[in-house]
C-alpha cells in the first residue's frame, strides 16, 4: 500500500485508505502529515525534559497544537505547507533540546526514540522516512489502537487549544499534557497505563473546551437566542466557512462599509448569534448548510469564500480562484492569506475587491433557522426547563452532537429527530445539526425542540447543561438524568469530545454512523464493557429505546 490512514469516519471499507484518502487526500500529503506528527513527537519528548527542567516553552507547544491541528481531517491538502512545517519542526526539536544541554540537562543519546534524533540532510529524504513512521510502524493492533486514539484525541484537543490562543488564552497544564500524552506513544507502555492517559486526555479535553468557550465569551460576549436568515440579499458577498472567530471579527471590520456583505457557511453559523458579531449590518446571514456541499454552494455563492480552517472538500474549478485558505487550512492553486504580523490583523482587501466584481449569492433557500443556545442562554431557560422536566412535558433529552458527513447512513439521524416524541428535546452542537436543523420540530412551552449550542468548538455548553441538570435535580450521577447521547463524529475533534464524555463518567453512548476504523477489537470491547459503546440501528427503535432510558 502506498499510505495507510484511518483517523476519519470515511476510512475506505471501514478499515483505512490505502491510495488515496477518501477525503481527497494524496498520497503524499498524507505520508508527509505522518512524519509531521513523528517529528511533533520528538518536540514533545523535549518539551517534558525542558518544562521539568524549568524552561519556558510556551512557543513550541504552539508550534506542536498547530502542527497538530494542520493534520486534522480536510484542514490542509498542501505538501509544500508540510514540507515548510517539517523543516520548522526538526529546527524546532533540535534548537529545544539544544537549550536543555545548555541549562545542563544532559539528553542521553540511548534514551531518545527514533522521533527525537532523526535528521533530515533535504526534503528528497521526507518521502522515504515517512513510509517508515506511519500508523502501521505500530506491530500490535491493541497498542496502535490506543496510540491512535491518544493522538486523534490530542489532534482535536489541539485545535480547540489553538483557537483560544487566537484569542490570546492559554493553559499551561493543558499543553504540558499535550507534550506528555504525544511522548508517551513513542514508549513501550502497558495497556492500562494507556488506556489511563487516553482518559486523562479526555479530562484535559474537558478543560481545553472550558478554555475555548471562556476565550470566546469573552471575547464577543455569550451567544443568545438568534433567529438567523439563511436567505439572500442584493449585494455581493463573502462567504466565511470553518471555526475561527477571530477571522470572522477581522473580516467582518474589514468589509464594513465597502457594499460587500458577508455570510456564514457551514460551522460558522454560530458567529450570527454573537452579540459582538450582530451590530453589523452586512452580516447577512447563512447560506448554505454542512460542510460536504460545498461543492454545490459554493459555486453558486459566486463570491469569494474564505476557508479559515477544516473542512474543505476537493476543490472545483468552478470556484478555484475565488478560494481563499488561512490559518492551519491549505489547498494547492488556492490563494492563501498569511497569518498576523506581530500586533496587527490579517488582510481580506484581496477578497473583498475581488467580492466587488462578482455577482451577487445565487439563493437557494429562504426562511431562517433558530440558535444560539450555548450556555448562558440555556441557564436563564433552566427554571423553564426544569419545571418542565418535572411536570413531564419534557421527558427525555437527546444529545445529537458531533459531525456531519457525505454517506447516505448519516441520514438516519434525520429521522430519529422526526421520530422522536413531541416530549424530546435535542442537545446539538457541529455540523451534526444540518441533517435536522430544519426541520419544523415545533416547541414545548416555548423551548424549541432542538437546542443548538453553536460548533463542534462550542461542546463545552453541552458538558455544563448535563452538569447543571444534574445539580438542578440532585443526582450524584450523571447517567441518572434523563439524557440520552447519539453521537455522529467525522474527524478528531468529535474523538476529544467523545474522550471527554467518558472521562465524566457518561455511559451508554450510542456512536455513528460506524464505531471508528482505529478501534482495534480488542479496545474496542473495553469501551463496550466498560463505558456501553455501542453502534446505532435502526432510526425508529433507537429513537424509541432512548425515550425509554436504555
Amino acid at each position: 500500500m502506498s499510505m495507510f490512514c484511518f483517523q476519519c469516519q470515511e476510512a475506505a471499507k471501514n478499515e483505512g485508505c490505502t491510495v488515496r484518502g477518501m477525503c481527497g487526500k494524496k498520497e503524499s500529503t498524507a505520508n508527509l502529515q505522518d512524519l509531521l506528527v513523528h517529528i511533533l513527537k520528538g518536540i514533545a519528548v523535549f518539551g517534558e525534559r525542558a518544562a521539568r527542567a524549568g524552561l519556558p516553552v510556551r512557543d513550541e507547544a504552539l508550534f506542536v497544537m498547530r502542527g497538530l491541528f494542520a493534520t486534522v481531517t480536510n484542514t490542509n491538502f498542501d505538501d509544500d505547507r508540510f514540507e515548510e512545517w517539517i523543516d520548522r519542526g526538526l529546527k524546532t526539536r533540535d534548537s529545544l533540546r539544544r537549550r536543555i544541554e545548555n541549562a545542563g540537562a544532559a539528553v542521553p543519546q540511548g534514551d531518545l526514540p527514533d522521533a527525537a534524533v532523526w535528521t533530515a540532510p533535504s526534503p528528497k529524504d521526507f518521502p522515504i522516512k515517512a513510509k517508515e513512521v506511519g500508523v502501521l510502524s505500530t506491530p500490535s493492533e491493541d497498542v496502535r489502537s490506543l496510540r491512535e486514539l491518544l493522538v486523534y484525541g490530542l489532534k482535536g484537543m489541539a485545535a480547540y487549544l489553538d483557537h483560544a490562543a487566537v484569542l490570546g488564552y492559554r493553559d499551561d497544564g493543558t499543553e504540558a499534557f499535550l507534550f506528555r500524552g504525544l511522548a508517551s506513544t513513542t514508549r513501550d507502555l502497558s495497556a492500562d497505563e494507556m488506556t489511563a492517559l487516553v482518559l486523562e486526555c479526555g479530562g484535559f479535553g474537558v478543560r481545553a473546551m472550558e478554555l475555548l468557550d471562556r476565550a470566546n465569551t469573552e471575547s464577543y460576549g455569550s451567544p443568545e437566542k438568534t433567529h438567523v436568515n439563511i436567505g439572500v440579499r442584493a449585494n455581493p458577498g463573502i462567504l466565511i466557512s470553518g471555526h475561527d472567530l477571530k477571522d470572522m471579527e477581522e473580516l467582518l471590520e474589514q468589509t464594513a462599509g465597502t457594499g460587500v456583505d458577508v455570510y456564514t457557511h457551514g460551522e460558522m453559523l454560530p458567529a450570527n448569534a454573537y452579540p459582538a458579531f450582530k451590530k453589523h449590518d452586512h452580516f447577512a446571514g447563512n447560506y448554505g448548510g454542512s460542510w460536504w456541499r460545498q461543492n454545490e454552494e459554493f459555486a453558486s455563492f459566486h463570491g469569494p469564500i474564505l476557508m479559515t480552517t477544516n473542512c474543505i472538500v476537493p476543490v472545483k474549478e468552478s470556484y478555484r480562484a475565488r478560494l481563499f485558505t488561512t490559518g492551519m487550512a491549505g489547498y494547492p492553486g488556492c490563494p492563501h492569506v498569511p497569518g498576523r504580523p506581530e500586533g496587527g490583523k490579517k488582510d481580506f482587501s484581496a477578497l473583498i475587491e475581488a467580492a466587488k466584481k462578482c455577482d451577487p449569492p445565487e439563493e437557494i433557500e429562504t426562511g431562517e433557522i433558530v440558535i444560539g443556545f450555548a450556555r448562558n442562554q440555556v441557564l436563564s431557560l433552566a427554571d423553564q426547563i426544569v419545571e418542565a422536566v418535572r411536570t413531564g412535558a419534557v421527558k427525555r433529552f437527546v444529545v445529537m452532537a458531533g459531525c456531519d458527513g457525505r454517506q447516505r447512513t448519516r441520514e438516519y439521524y434525520t429521522e430519529v429527530a422526526r421520530e422522536l416524541p413531541g416530549d424530546a428535546i435535542v442537545l446539538t452542537a457541529g455540523c451534526a445539526k444540518y441533517r435536522y436543523n430544519k426541520l419544523d420540530l415545533g416547541e414545548i412551552g416555548g423551548i424549541p425542540r432542538v437546542l443548538d449550542a453553536g460548533q463542534c468548538n462550542d461542546s463545552y455548553s453541552l458538558v455544563f447543561t448535563a452538569l447543571q441538570l444534574k445539580e438542578a435535580f440532585g443526582l450524584d450521577d450523571i447517567n441518572d438524568l434523563p439524557i440520552s447521547y447519539d453521537i455522529a463524529w467525522y474527524e478528531q475533534k468529535a474523538v476529544i469530545v467523545l474522550l471527554a464524555l467518558l472521562s465524566l463518567g457518561v455511559k451508554n453512548i450510542r456512536l455513528g454512523p460506524t464505531l471508528p476504523a482505529f478501534l482495534s477489537p480488542g479496545v474496542a470491547k473495553v469501551l463496550v464493557e466498560n463505558f456501553g459503546i455501542r453502534g446505532i440501528g435502526d432510526p425508529g427503535e433507537d429513537a424509541a429505546a432512548m425515550m425509554a432510558g436504555e
